[in-house]
């Protein structure tokens, strides 16, 4: 399904989007890319759903790929034995490893890995940062604090540390079993909730034995500090601003979001920006002009991908989201000013053959009237690279792994087309030129550019690019060997 865009959308499923019908229609609306949040609905609805994905994709003959996000070590309050209490500021308040139910002076926190490294002056945040704590004094069982912003603190809120490293676990029971279950069911993206280090990255890469790739969600401070180790060993990075603007000052976010869109470009790995990006159209079908211009930003900026949260799980309007996103996307990607900083925002070219061929198919493409780059990948790596060249004529991503294509649904500018296994270049531009002009990218009369790697079959060997026309009686003309 050819859209008419670069960038792609992520839509999250939830209680507003469970059914064929809906999905569907998210699909035709604009979603490339289907999340499943682990954190919510049991392991038989993620099932469901990833069923109604699948027959979505073999009804429309059209590559979607899912993400499923894990929880992650969530931390939390225990409960209060009224319900809720008032924090005042400037009060004191204790959290303790005493399960007895709460009161205006205290209330369980169960972690005590959380004591076993807090500091004085250290800062917690409860319920998304709307209640801040300064550490007056711990132990290994408790720490009182400081009420700095006072407010309503009820049971099980979530708490964030964003001032220390805590010595969790990245992925906990709970992670780990929807981890397999996920592995199994055949996903093709798995997001890593709260990750501090490279190490959280590789636990989940040896548990997942290459049956998904990994996406790194940068939502805390340490993420941020350790963030070129963590894109390392990383397949792509989620840039989640819910948590991050929580545990670092909302102003330091955009320009940590540029920061990481530019490094994740430039190693040739996807990123999505997420959270609240349309976040008003939870309950209204238009979106607040702050909204549009912050997805537009987004855009601007070369992300890879744009994500909807409760908007399209929760929402009473999520195919209007999609929607939306979609029309902003076409709209910004049709000004020239886009294409000006896209161009200017270009990383230096890598060393690589594979490098210079793909440099190289943009230069042509951009200079002479080529239609579309059609390129050939097993692991999905030539198209990456393609992609980080931003050219400003469409991708064709040309595979016979259904898994590469579904993976690459997440690219920014991929359009994925299954193509049967290859020996010979010739059979591959001739491939490549029905390719194109099915897609409607090009006709007979037009030219596109061809990149591979021979032999064929062989991920890393990118090393031949042709010009070609989409005529396959000239290419047979041509090259009759």
């Amino acid at each position: 399904m050819r859209r008419r865009r670069n960038v792609k959308i992520v839509a999250t499923l939830g209680p507003a989007s469970e059914t064929y019908e809906v999905i569907r229609a998210l699909h035709e609306a604009g979603a490339d890319v289907f999340r499943l949040n682990m954190s919510h609905g049991t392991q038989d609805e993620i099932r469901q759903k990833h069923e109604i994905i699948r027959q979505v994709e073999a009804d429309l003959q059209s590559p979607i790929a899912i993400l499923a996000d894990l929880q992650g070590p969530k931390l939390r309050v225990g409960a209060f034995a009224n319900e809720a209490e008032d924090l005042q500021d400037g009060a004191a308040f204790r959290l303790d490893l005493d399960p007895t139910p709460g009161d205006i002076n205290r209330v369980c926190l169960p972690h005590p890995e959380i004591f076993e490294v807090l500091k004085v002056g250290a800062t917690l945040l409860v319920n998304d940062g709307k209640i801040r704590l300064k550490v007056t004094g711990c132990g290994a069982d408790s720490a009182d604090c400081t009420v700095i912003a006072g407010g309503v603190i009820s049971n099980r809120k979530g708490v964030n540390v964003p001032d220390v490293v805590l010595p969790l676990a990245a992925l906990s029971e709970k992670d780990r079993s929807d981890l397999e279950f996920a592995c199994e069911l055949g996903v093709d993206w798995l997001a890593l909730s709260f990750v501090q280090r490279p190490e959280d990255v590789e636990e989940a890469r040896v548990l997942s034995k290459g049956r998904a790739a990994i996406m790194s969600k940068i939502e805390k401070p340490s993420a941020v500090e350790h963030f070129n180790e963590i894109l390392a060993v990383s397949d792509g990075i989620m840039v989640a601003r819910g948590d991050l603007g929580v545990e670092l000052p909302v102003s330091a976010v955009p320009p940590i979001q540029k920061r990481l869109v530019r490094r994740c470009r430039a190693a040739a790995k996807p990123v999505i920006v997420a959270t609240q990006m349309l976040e008003s159209m939870i309950d209204s079908p238009m979106p607040t002009r702050a909204e549009v211009s912050d997805v537009a930003t987004a855009i601007y900026e070369g992300t890879d991908a744009i994500m909807l949260s409760a908007e399209s799980a929760a929402g009473s309007f999520p195919i209007e989201a999609v929607q939306t996103m979609d029309q902003v996307a076409i709209e910004v990607e049709a000004d020239p000013t886009y294409a000006q900083i896209i161009a200017a925002s270009r990383s230096v070219k890598g060393s690589s053959v594979a490098d210079s061929i793909v440099a190289a198919a943009r230069e042509i493409a951009e200079t002479t009237d080529i239609k579309a780059i059609c390129c050939f990948t097993q692991s999905g790596t030539t198209a990456l690279l393609t992609a980080r060249e931003r050219p400003g004529v469409p991708i064709i991503a040309m595979t016979s792994l259904r898994n590469t294509a579904r993976r690459l649904a997440l690219s920014w500018g991929c359009n994925c087309v299954m193509t049967p296994e290859l020996e010979r270049f010739k059979d591959a531009v001739v491939s490549a030129a029905r390719a194109a002009r099915a897609g409607g990218f090009a006709d007979t009369t037009d030219q596109i550019v061809v990149t591979a790697g021979v032999p064929f079959n062989v991920p890393g060997t990118t090393n031949i690019l042709r010009v070609a026309p989409c005529d396959e009686r000239l290419i047979y003309r041509t090259d009759p060997g």
